[in-house]
């Protein structure tokens, strides 16, 4: 399928709110051809100079508009897809586009390891003492925390080429595993150095009990 591109720095995960601020004259028309013409747009994840994995996104709303011709946008996350070509610029178009294969999510996850997924963030989110929001484990999904689970962007990128909904929460769940045995073993270390500070008696040394060689 031919789709219009907009490569950036970034990561959006299906069912995810994309908020963009639009100021360059080729995303300017892209948005334009969107409200016209009701076209979706790809946003390939633009990453150590190259492309090959990204989102397919669709324009919610224009948000803000400024004197300068700036706007502010909502789309939302709809499929990832692999880039097959890219094109710096579509026939006729100010704004690059290129073939892509969309990519099946095979939900294949059974409530018992969501709920572990989940039990593991609830976890985390209790160490670093932040409120966890209300979650229903039937609209729980591998995407639904992405962002906010300390993944570093490599790591980020790896979930969102992952097919099957069982590998990604295995994968999450490996990532909460270390993590929070890291913050489990910060908390025993800083639980000895407070120790460690307070005044406490100690039983002087009986020097008789020594000897000498």
């Amino acid at each position: 399928m031919k789709l219009p591109l907009f490569p950036l720095k970034s990561i959006f995960f299906p069912g995810e709110t994309v908020p963009l601020h639009i100021f360059e004259e080729r995303y300017k028309q892209l948005i334009q051809d969107c409200r016209d013409e009701a076209i979706t747009f790809g946003i390939p994840v633009y990453m150590n100079g190259t492309i090959a994995y990204g989102t397919e996104v669709q324009l919610v709303e224009v948000v803000n508009t400024y004197e300068s011709g700036e706007f502010d946008v909502i789309c939302v996350a709809r499929q990832i897809f692999r880039i097959l070509t890219f094109d710096h610029e579509m026939e006729g178009k100010l704004y690059a586009g290129g073939i892509v294969e969309f990519i099946d999510s095979v939900n294949d996850a059974d409530d018992d390891l969501r709920n572990k997924v989940l039990d593991k963030l609830k976890v985390l989110y209790d160490f670093m003492q932040v409120q966890f929001p209300p979650t229903d484990i039937k609209k729980f999904n591998s995407y639904a925390f992405a962002h906010k689970m300390g993944l570093t962007f490599e790591q980020e990128y790896q979930l969102l080429q992952l097919t099957k909904e069982s590998e990604r929460l295995h994968y999450i769940q490996e990532h909460l595993d270390t993590t929070i045995a890291v913050l489990e073993q910060i908390d025993r270390t800083k639980a000895m150095i407070e120790m460690n500070g307070h005044f406490r008696n100690f039983d002087p040394l009986d020097f008789n009990d020594f000897e000498v060689k």
